[in-house]
């Protein structure tokens, strides 16, 4: 594993819970379509659970997976800052918490701390080579 792919890891992670907490949108929106049909026919009784139920319960284990993969979300960038807080140069350290952390654009990072984009990659290079040299990511 190379310095950027451990760093990019908290965008991976972020990218999953976003698309679970679409999944449970979905899922709440098919729950409120669901509509009972009356008929003169009996009913099982035997039959276990209604598609609602199980929709629900989809919903609330959809829930507690989001919430087990924000806290490890929490974890890493956790991991990440302790591994960037070694970048020597304070401007390099803050091109990458703010890439990596805050999950920036790079216009947006240019314009924060007043660099070209030229300028920005060469720090945010030179911060990713200290890491390298300091750390074995695997």
């Amino acid at each position: 594993m190379t310095a950027r792919e451990f760093l990019n890891r908290a965008y991976k992670l972020d990218q999953r819970i976003n698309s679970k907490l679409e999944q449970v949108a979905a899922l709440n929106d098919l729950a409120l379509k669901a509509t009972s049909t009356i008929t003169g026919m009996p009913h099982n009784p035997n039959k276990g659970t209604s598609a609602m139920s199980d929709t629900i319960c989809k919903i609330v284990d959809l829930q507690e997976e989001i919430n087990r993969d924000i806290d490890e979300l929490v974890d890493t960038k956790r991991e990440i800052m302790e591994v960037i807080g070694h970048v020597t140069d304070p401007v390099s350290r803050l091109i990458l918490e703010k890439r990596y952390i805050n999950q920036q654009s790079w216009p947006e990072i240019a314009m924060d701390v007043k660099l070209s984009l030229r300028r920005l990659y060469y720090l945010h290079g030179q911060g990713i080579e200290e890491l390298e040299e300091k750390f074995s990511f695997s």
